[in-house]
Protein backbone atom coordinates (compact mmCIF):
# COMPACT_ATOMS: atom_id res chain seq x y z
CA UNK A 1 0.00 0.00 0.00
CA UNK A 2 2.84 2.41 0.75
CA UNK A 3 4.20 1.73 -2.74
CA UNK A 4 0.83 2.68 -4.21
CA UNK A 5 0.63 5.87 -2.16
CA UNK A 6 4.02 6.91 -3.49
CA UNK A 7 2.35 7.28 -6.89
CA UNK A 8 0.63 10.40 -5.53
CA UNK A 9 4.04 12.08 -5.58
CA UNK A 10 4.66 11.26 -9.25
CA UNK A 11 3.72 13.58 -12.12
CA UNK A 12 2.90 10.52 -14.22
CA UNK A 13 -0.01 9.81 -11.81
CA UNK A 14 -0.92 12.78 -9.58
CA UNK A 15 -2.40 15.12 -12.26
CA UNK A 16 -4.74 12.48 -13.69
CA UNK A 17 -5.70 11.44 -10.15
CA UNK A 18 -6.43 15.04 -9.12
CA UNK A 19 -8.34 15.77 -12.32
CA UNK A 20 -10.51 12.69 -11.86
CA UNK A 21 -11.03 13.53 -8.18
CA UNK A 22 -12.21 17.06 -8.93
CA UNK A 23 -14.46 15.89 -11.76
CA UNK A 24 -16.14 13.23 -9.62
CA UNK A 25 -16.56 15.78 -6.81
CA UNK A 26 -18.23 18.26 -9.14
CA UNK A 27 -20.49 15.66 -10.76
CA UNK A 28 -21.82 14.58 -7.40
CA UNK A 29 -22.03 17.99 -5.78
CA UNK A 30 -24.14 19.27 -8.66
CA UNK A 31 -26.27 16.14 -9.13
CA UNK A 32 -27.03 15.71 -5.43
CA UNK A 33 -27.64 19.42 -4.82
CA UNK A 34 -30.15 19.29 -7.66
CA UNK A 35 -31.88 16.04 -6.61
CA UNK A 36 -32.08 16.99 -2.93
CA UNK A 37 -33.43 20.44 -3.78
CA UNK A 38 -36.17 18.98 -5.97
CA UNK A 39 -37.06 16.07 -3.65
CA UNK A 40 -37.22 18.20 -0.49
CA UNK A 41 -38.40 21.56 -1.85
CA UNK A 42 -40.44 20.87 -5.00
CA UNK A 43 -42.00 17.39 -4.93
CA UNK A 44 -44.18 15.97 -2.17
CA UNK A 45 -45.00 12.48 -3.46
CA UNK A 46 -42.81 9.36 -3.04
CA UNK A 47 -43.56 8.02 -6.52
CA UNK A 48 -42.71 11.37 -8.15
CA UNK A 49 -39.56 11.65 -6.04
CA UNK A 50 -38.39 8.19 -7.11
CA UNK A 51 -39.24 9.07 -10.71
CA UNK A 52 -37.19 12.27 -10.62
CA UNK A 53 -34.24 10.56 -8.94
CA UNK A 54 -34.32 7.84 -11.60
CA UNK A 55 -34.69 10.44 -14.36
CA UNK A 56 -31.63 12.32 -13.13
CA UNK A 57 -29.63 9.08 -13.02
CA UNK A 58 -30.77 8.08 -16.52
CA UNK A 59 -30.01 11.49 -18.02
CA UNK A 60 -26.48 11.36 -16.64
CA UNK A 61 -25.70 7.84 -17.87
CA UNK A 62 -27.40 7.87 -21.31
CA UNK A 63 -24.38 9.62 -22.90
CA UNK A 64 -22.21 6.72 -21.73
CA UNK A 65 -24.46 4.37 -23.67
CA UNK A 66 -24.52 6.47 -26.86
CA UNK A 67 -21.06 8.07 -27.01
CA UNK A 68 -18.65 5.71 -25.23
CA UNK A 69 -17.59 4.01 -28.47
CA UNK A 70 -16.66 7.35 -30.00
CA UNK A 71 -14.84 8.46 -26.86
CA UNK A 72 -12.90 5.19 -26.65
CA UNK A 73 -11.79 5.43 -30.27
CA UNK A 74 -10.69 9.03 -29.83
CA UNK A 75 -8.72 8.15 -26.71
CA UNK A 76 -6.83 5.45 -28.65
CA UNK A 77 -6.49 7.65 -31.77
CA UNK A 78 -5.12 10.93 -30.37
CA UNK A 79 -3.16 12.00 -27.30
CA UNK A 80 -5.18 11.26 -24.16
CA UNK A 81 -3.76 14.34 -22.38
CA UNK A 82 -5.12 16.55 -25.16
CA UNK A 83 -8.62 15.12 -24.67
CA UNK A 84 -8.34 15.79 -20.93
CA UNK A 85 -7.63 19.48 -21.60
CA UNK A 86 -10.57 19.78 -23.99
CA UNK A 87 -13.15 18.13 -21.74
CA UNK A 88 -12.03 20.03 -18.65
CA UNK A 89 -12.36 23.33 -20.53
CA UNK A 90 -15.89 22.28 -21.52
CA UNK A 91 -16.71 21.55 -17.87
CA UNK A 92 -16.38 25.24 -17.02
CA UNK A 93 -19.10 26.18 -19.52
CA UNK A 94 -21.31 23.29 -18.41
CA UNK A 95 -21.12 24.34 -14.78
CA UNK A 96 -22.00 27.92 -15.66
CA UNK A 97 -25.26 26.57 -17.09
CA UNK A 98 -25.77 24.28 -14.09
CA UNK A 99 -25.17 27.13 -11.65
CA UNK A 100 -27.75 29.24 -13.46
CA UNK A 101 -30.24 26.36 -13.16
CA UNK A 102 -29.69 26.14 -9.41
CA UNK A 103 -29.98 29.87 -8.85
CA UNK A 104 -33.08 30.65 -10.92
CA UNK A 105 -34.17 27.80 -10.13
CA UNK A 106 -34.83 26.12 -13.50
CA UNK A 107 -35.26 22.36 -13.76
CA UNK A 108 -34.71 22.37 -17.56
CA UNK A 109 -31.34 24.12 -17.13
CA UNK A 110 -30.37 21.78 -14.28
CA UNK A 111 -31.17 18.70 -16.37
CA UNK A 112 -29.44 20.16 -19.44
CA UNK A 113 -26.27 20.70 -17.40
CA UNK A 114 -26.57 17.18 -15.97
CA UNK A 115 -26.84 15.74 -19.49
CA UNK A 116 -23.80 17.77 -20.57
CA UNK A 117 -21.83 16.52 -17.55
CA UNK A 118 -22.74 13.00 -18.61
CA UNK A 119 -21.23 13.74 -22.04
CA UNK A 120 -18.16 15.26 -20.34
CA UNK A 121 -17.70 12.18 -18.15
CA UNK A 122 -18.22 9.87 -21.13
CA UNK A 123 -15.21 11.35 -22.93
CA UNK A 124 -13.09 11.44 -19.79
CA UNK A 125 -14.12 7.98 -18.54
CA UNK A 126 -11.99 5.75 -20.81
CA UNK A 127 -8.94 7.91 -20.18
CA UNK A 128 -8.82 7.68 -16.39
CA UNK A 129 -8.20 3.93 -16.57
CA UNK A 130 -6.62 3.54 -20.02
CA UNK A 131 -3.88 6.07 -19.32
CA UNK A 132 -2.60 4.12 -16.30
CA UNK A 133 -0.90 1.23 -18.15
CA UNK A 134 0.74 3.87 -20.36
CA UNK A 135 2.23 5.89 -17.49
CA UNK A 136 2.65 3.23 -14.79
CA UNK A 137 4.78 0.10 -14.52
CA UNK A 138 2.96 -3.26 -14.81
CA UNK A 139 3.18 -3.91 -11.05
CA UNK A 140 1.81 -0.41 -10.33
CA UNK A 141 -1.39 -0.67 -12.40
CA UNK A 142 -3.53 -2.41 -9.75
CA UNK A 143 -2.36 0.05 -7.09
CA UNK A 144 -3.00 2.99 -9.40
CA UNK A 145 -6.44 1.65 -10.31
CA UNK A 146 -7.25 1.20 -6.61
CA UNK A 147 -6.15 4.75 -5.83
CA UNK A 148 -8.24 6.16 -8.69
CA UNK A 149 -11.25 4.15 -7.52
CA UNK A 150 -10.73 5.12 -3.87
CA UNK A 151 -10.15 8.76 -4.82
CA UNK A 152 -13.30 8.74 -6.92
CA UNK A 153 -15.40 7.58 -3.99
CA UNK A 154 -13.78 9.98 -1.56
CA UNK A 155 -14.67 12.71 -4.06
CA UNK A 156 -18.23 11.37 -4.26
CA UNK A 157 -18.27 11.38 -0.46
CA UNK A 158 -17.13 14.99 -0.28
CA UNK A 159 -19.50 16.19 -2.99
CA UNK A 160 -22.42 14.29 -1.52
CA UNK A 161 -21.91 15.56 2.02
CA UNK A 162 -21.45 19.13 0.84
CA UNK A 163 -24.60 18.98 -1.29
CA UNK A 164 -26.66 18.24 1.83
CA UNK A 165 -25.09 20.96 3.95
CA UNK A 166 -24.81 24.07 1.76
CA UNK A 167 -27.32 26.35 0.07
CA UNK A 168 -27.93 26.26 -3.66
CA UNK A 169 -26.13 29.61 -3.99
CA UNK A 170 -22.97 28.24 -2.42
CA UNK A 171 -23.30 25.06 -4.51
CA UNK A 172 -23.54 27.12 -7.70
CA UNK A 173 -20.37 29.07 -6.87
CA UNK A 174 -18.52 25.92 -5.82
CA UNK A 175 -19.16 23.90 -8.99
CA UNK A 176 -17.81 26.73 -11.14
CA UNK A 177 -14.70 27.14 -8.96
CA UNK A 178 -13.93 23.42 -8.94
CA UNK A 179 -14.34 23.24 -12.73
CA UNK A 180 -11.74 25.98 -13.15
CA UNK A 181 -9.30 24.21 -10.79
CA UNK A 182 -9.89 20.94 -12.64
CA UNK A 183 -8.98 22.60 -15.93
CA UNK A 184 -5.57 23.60 -14.58
CA UNK A 185 -4.84 20.17 -13.08
CA UNK A 186 -5.83 18.60 -16.40
CA UNK A 187 -3.24 20.71 -18.20
CA UNK A 188 -0.53 19.04 -16.06
CA UNK A 189 -1.31 15.50 -17.26
CA UNK A 190 1.79 14.22 -19.14
CA UNK A 191 1.44 13.40 -22.84
CA UNK A 192 -0.05 9.98 -23.61
CA UNK A 193 0.22 9.56 -27.39
CA UNK A 194 -1.55 6.75 -29.25
CA UNK A 195 -0.11 3.25 -28.92
CA UNK A 196 -0.72 0.74 -31.70
CA UNK A 197 -2.72 1.28 -34.87
CA UNK A 198 -6.18 2.79 -35.39
CA UNK A 199 -6.75 3.93 -38.97
CA UNK A 200 -9.86 6.03 -38.44
CA UNK A 201 -12.61 6.94 -36.00
CA UNK A 202 -16.17 5.81 -36.73
CA UNK A 203 -18.20 8.89 -35.84
CA UNK A 204 -21.56 7.13 -36.13
CA UNK A 205 -22.24 6.36 -32.44
CA UNK A 206 -24.61 3.48 -33.14
CA UNK A 207 -22.49 1.50 -35.60
CA UNK A 208 -19.38 2.31 -33.57
CA UNK A 209 -21.02 1.06 -30.38
CA UNK A 210 -22.23 -2.15 -32.01
CA UNK A 211 -18.82 -2.92 -33.52
CA UNK A 212 -16.92 -2.06 -30.35
CA UNK A 213 -19.11 -4.12 -28.02
CA UNK A 214 -19.15 -7.03 -30.47
CA UNK A 215 -15.37 -6.97 -30.84
CA UNK A 216 -14.86 -6.83 -27.08
CA UNK A 217 -17.56 -9.13 -25.76
CA UNK A 218 -16.60 -12.10 -27.95
CA UNK A 219 -13.44 -12.43 -25.83
CA UNK A 220 -14.64 -14.65 -22.95
CA UNK A 221 -12.53 -13.08 -20.18
CA UNK A 222 -13.64 -9.56 -21.14
CA UNK A 223 -17.25 -10.70 -21.53
CA UNK A 224 -17.30 -12.08 -17.99
CA UNK A 225 -15.51 -9.08 -16.45
CA UNK A 226 -17.79 -6.54 -18.16
CA UNK A 227 -20.98 -8.38 -17.24
CA UNK A 228 -19.83 -8.69 -13.62
CA UNK A 229 -19.11 -4.95 -13.43
CA UNK A 230 -22.43 -4.16 -15.13
CA UNK A 231 -24.46 -6.14 -12.61
CA UNK A 232 -22.58 -4.36 -9.81
CA UNK A 233 -23.42 -0.92 -11.20
CA UNK A 234 -27.03 -1.89 -11.81
CA UNK A 235 -27.26 -2.72 -8.11
CA UNK A 236 -25.54 0.58 -7.32
CA UNK A 237 -27.93 2.51 -9.56
CA UNK A 238 -30.99 1.03 -7.83
CA UNK A 239 -29.56 1.84 -4.40
CA UNK A 240 -28.60 5.40 -5.32
CA UNK A 241 -32.01 6.05 -6.90
CA UNK A 242 -33.83 4.81 -3.81
CA UNK A 243 -31.75 6.54 -1.15
CA UNK A 244 -33.35 10.05 -1.24
CA UNK A 245 -37.02 8.89 -1.27
CA UNK A 246 -36.24 6.04 1.17
CA UNK A 247 -34.60 8.41 3.65
CA UNK A 248 -37.43 10.93 3.39
CA UNK A 249 -40.45 8.60 3.38
CA UNK A 250 -39.34 5.41 5.18
CA UNK A 251 -36.74 6.70 7.64
CA UNK A 252 -38.50 10.09 7.92
CA UNK A 253 -35.22 12.01 7.93
CA UNK A 254 -34.06 15.23 6.29
CA UNK A 255 -31.76 15.79 3.31
CA UNK A 256 -28.60 15.83 5.45
CA UNK A 257 -29.31 12.18 6.29
CA UNK A 258 -29.81 11.41 2.59
CA UNK A 259 -26.36 12.89 1.97
CA UNK A 260 -24.99 10.82 4.85
CA UNK A 261 -26.26 7.62 3.21
CA UNK A 262 -24.62 8.43 -0.09
CA UNK A 263 -21.46 9.45 1.75
CA UNK A 264 -21.26 6.22 3.77
CA UNK A 265 -21.68 4.22 0.58
CA UNK A 266 -18.92 6.20 -1.12
CA UNK A 267 -16.40 5.95 1.69
CA UNK A 268 -17.13 2.24 2.00
CA UNK A 269 -16.22 1.60 -1.63
CA UNK A 270 -13.05 3.64 -1.10
CA UNK A 271 -12.14 1.45 1.89
CA UNK A 272 -12.83 -1.68 -0.14
CA UNK A 273 -10.58 -0.38 -2.93
CA UNK A 274 -7.68 -0.02 -0.49
CA UNK A 275 -8.34 -3.39 1.18
CA UNK A 276 -8.31 -5.37 -2.06
CA UNK A 277 -5.04 -3.78 -3.14
CA UNK A 278 -3.49 -4.92 0.14
CA UNK A 279 -4.93 -8.44 -0.23
CA UNK A 280 -3.73 -8.93 -3.80
CA UNK A 281 -0.33 -7.23 -3.33
CA UNK A 282 -0.36 -5.80 -6.85
CA UNK A 283 -1.58 -9.00 -8.55
CA UNK A 284 -4.55 -8.61 -10.91
CA UNK A 285 -6.93 -11.42 -9.93
CA UNK A 286 -10.68 -12.02 -9.56
CA UNK A 287 -10.37 -14.64 -6.81
CA UNK A 288 -11.78 -12.39 -4.06
CA UNK A 289 -14.63 -11.00 -6.16
CA UNK A 290 -17.17 -13.87 -5.86
CA UNK A 291 -17.15 -14.06 -2.04
CA UNK A 292 -17.07 -10.26 -1.80
CA UNK A 293 -20.28 -9.79 -3.77
CA UNK A 294 -22.03 -12.57 -1.80
CA UNK A 295 -21.12 -10.72 1.41
CA UNK A 296 -22.44 -7.57 -0.23
CA UNK A 297 -25.79 -9.26 -0.85
CA UNK A 298 -25.95 -10.43 2.78
CA UNK A 299 -25.43 -6.86 3.98
CA UNK A 300 -28.17 -5.66 1.60
CA UNK A 301 -30.57 -8.12 3.27
CA UNK A 302 -29.48 -6.83 6.68
CA UNK A 303 -30.10 -3.24 5.55
CA UNK A 304 -33.59 -4.23 4.37
CA UNK A 305 -34.47 -5.87 7.70
CA UNK A 306 -33.41 -2.82 9.71
CA UNK A 307 -35.23 -0.39 7.39
CA UNK A 308 -38.47 -2.41 7.47
CA UNK A 309 -38.52 -2.25 11.27
CA UNK A 310 -37.64 1.46 11.50
CA UNK A 311 -39.55 3.59 14.03
CA UNK A 312 -40.69 6.69 12.15
CA UNK A 313 -40.61 10.27 13.39
CA UNK A 314 -43.85 11.81 14.71
CA UNK A 315 -46.38 12.62 11.99
CA UNK A 316 -45.31 15.55 9.84
CA UNK A 317 -41.77 15.70 11.27
CA UNK A 318 -38.38 14.68 9.90
CA UNK A 319 -35.38 13.55 11.92
CA UNK A 320 -32.40 15.88 11.58
CA UNK A 321 -28.99 14.26 11.34
CA UNK A 322 -28.37 14.29 15.11
CA UNK A 323 -31.80 12.85 15.91
CA UNK A 324 -31.21 10.20 13.26
CA UNK A 325 -27.83 9.24 14.72
CA UNK A 326 -29.46 9.00 18.16
CA UNK A 327 -32.09 6.61 16.80
CA UNK A 328 -31.70 3.05 18.12
CA UNK A 329 -31.63 1.56 14.62
CA UNK A 330 -29.07 3.97 13.15
CA UNK A 331 -25.89 2.02 14.04
CA UNK A 332 -27.20 -1.19 12.44
CA UNK A 333 -28.50 0.67 9.39
CA UNK A 334 -25.25 2.56 8.76
CA UNK A 335 -23.18 -0.53 9.57
CA UNK A 336 -24.98 -2.68 7.01
CA UNK A 337 -24.74 0.09 4.43
CA UNK A 338 -21.01 0.42 5.06
CA UNK A 339 -20.65 -3.36 4.73
CA UNK A 340 -22.46 -3.26 1.36
CA UNK A 341 -20.05 -0.62 0.10
CA UNK A 342 -16.79 -2.14 1.38
CA UNK A 343 -17.68 -5.52 -0.13
CA UNK A 344 -18.59 -3.73 -3.36
CA UNK A 345 -15.20 -2.04 -3.53
CA UNK A 346 -13.40 -5.35 -2.97
CA UNK A 347 -15.50 -6.87 -5.74
CA UNK A 348 -15.17 -4.29 -8.50
CA UNK A 349 -11.64 -2.83 -8.36
CA UNK A 350 -9.77 -5.95 -9.59
CA UNK A 351 -12.23 -6.24 -12.47
CA UNK A 352 -11.38 -2.73 -13.71
CA UNK A 353 -7.67 -3.49 -13.42
CA UNK A 354 -8.33 -6.71 -15.31
CA UNK A 355 -9.87 -4.79 -18.24
CA UNK A 356 -6.80 -2.58 -18.68
CA UNK A 357 -4.08 -5.19 -18.20
CA UNK A 358 -5.32 -8.09 -20.34
CA UNK A 359 -5.42 -6.16 -23.63
CA UNK A 360 -2.69 -4.26 -25.48
CA UNK A 361 -2.05 -0.65 -24.48
CA UNK A 362 -3.38 0.46 -27.85
CA UNK A 363 -6.80 -1.06 -27.06
CA UNK A 364 -7.30 -0.10 -23.41
CA UNK A 365 -9.46 2.97 -23.97
CA UNK A 366 -11.76 1.11 -26.36
CA UNK A 367 -12.03 -1.79 -23.93
CA UNK A 368 -12.99 0.56 -21.10
CA UNK A 369 -15.42 2.30 -23.47
CA UNK A 370 -17.08 -1.01 -24.34
CA UNK A 371 -17.41 -1.68 -20.62
CA UNK A 372 -18.98 1.77 -20.14
CA UNK A 373 -21.53 1.10 -22.89
CA UNK A 374 -22.67 -2.16 -21.33
CA UNK A 375 -22.59 -0.63 -17.82
CA UNK A 376 -24.68 2.33 -18.97
CA UNK A 377 -27.22 0.05 -20.62
CA UNK A 378 -27.49 -2.05 -17.47
CA UNK A 379 -27.83 1.02 -15.25
CA UNK A 380 -30.47 2.50 -17.56
CA UNK A 381 -32.44 -0.73 -17.34
CA UNK A 382 -32.05 -0.62 -13.56
CA UNK A 383 -33.36 2.96 -13.50
CA UNK A 384 -36.37 2.04 -15.64
CA UNK A 385 -37.10 -0.99 -13.48
CA UNK A 386 -37.00 1.23 -10.37
CA UNK A 387 -39.48 3.65 -11.97
CA UNK A 388 -41.72 0.81 -13.13
CA UNK A 389 -41.75 -0.89 -9.74
CA UNK A 390 -42.56 2.41 -8.04
CA UNK A 391 -45.46 2.90 -10.45
CA UNK A 392 -46.69 -0.58 -9.49
CA UNK A 393 -46.58 0.37 -5.82
CA UNK A 394 -43.40 -1.49 -4.81
CA UNK A 395 -41.84 0.52 -1.99
CA UNK A 396 -38.29 1.84 -1.99
CA UNK A 397 -37.25 -0.49 0.82
CA UNK A 398 -38.63 -3.56 -0.98
CA UNK A 399 -36.70 -2.58 -4.12
CA UNK A 400 -33.52 -2.54 -2.04
CA UNK A 401 -34.13 -6.18 -1.11
CA UNK A 402 -34.56 -7.14 -4.77
CA UNK A 403 -31.05 -5.89 -5.52
CA UNK A 404 -29.67 -8.59 -3.18
CA UNK A 405 -30.70 -11.25 -5.69
CA UNK A 406 -28.61 -9.57 -8.36
CA UNK A 407 -25.53 -10.03 -6.17
CA UNK A 408 -25.80 -13.78 -6.71
CA UNK A 409 -25.65 -13.29 -10.48
CA UNK A 410 -22.58 -11.07 -10.12
CA UNK A 411 -20.93 -13.70 -7.91
CA UNK A 412 -21.55 -16.43 -10.48
CA UNK A 413 -20.08 -14.33 -13.29
CA UNK A 414 -17.03 -13.37 -11.20
CA UNK A 415 -16.48 -17.04 -10.30
CA UNK A 416 -16.56 -17.96 -14.00
CA UNK A 417 -13.96 -15.25 -14.64
CA UNK A 418 -11.77 -16.55 -11.81
CA UNK A 419 -11.94 -20.10 -13.18
CA UNK A 420 -11.17 -18.89 -16.70
CA UNK A 421 -8.22 -16.63 -15.97
CA UNK A 422 -6.73 -17.11 -12.49
CA UNK A 423 -6.20 -20.87 -12.31
CA UNK A 424 -3.09 -22.58 -13.71
CA UNK A 425 -5.01 -24.49 -16.36
CA UNK A 426 -6.72 -21.39 -17.72
CA UNK A 427 -6.04 -20.59 -21.37
CA UNK A 428 -4.88 -17.09 -22.36
CA UNK A 429 -8.30 -16.32 -23.78
CA UNK A 430 -10.25 -17.83 -20.88
CA UNK A 431 -13.24 -20.06 -21.36
CA UNK A 432 -16.85 -19.31 -21.97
Amino acid sequence: MQTSLRLLGRRRFLPIFATQFLGAFNDNLFKNAMVLFVVYNVLQDEQQETWFSALATAIFIIPFFVLSATSGQLADFIDKARIVRIVKAAEIGIMLVGAAGLLLPSMPLMLLALLAMGVHSTFFGPIKYAILPQHLKPDEVLGGTGLVEAGTYVAILAGTILAGLISVRVAAATVITVAVIGYFTGRSVPPAPPVGELDHVDHNPFTASFRLVSATMHVPRLFLAILSISFFWTIGAVLFIQFPPLVKNVLTADKAVASLFLAVFSVGVAIGSVVINRLLQGEVSARYSPPAVIVMGAFVVGFFVVARNWVEAPAGALYDIWEFLDHGGAPALLGTLLGVAIAGGIFVVPLYAFLTTTVSKGETARTVAANNIVNAGAMTIGSLVAVGLSALGVSAVDQVLMSAGMCLVSAWLAWKLHLACDLPHASPEGSA
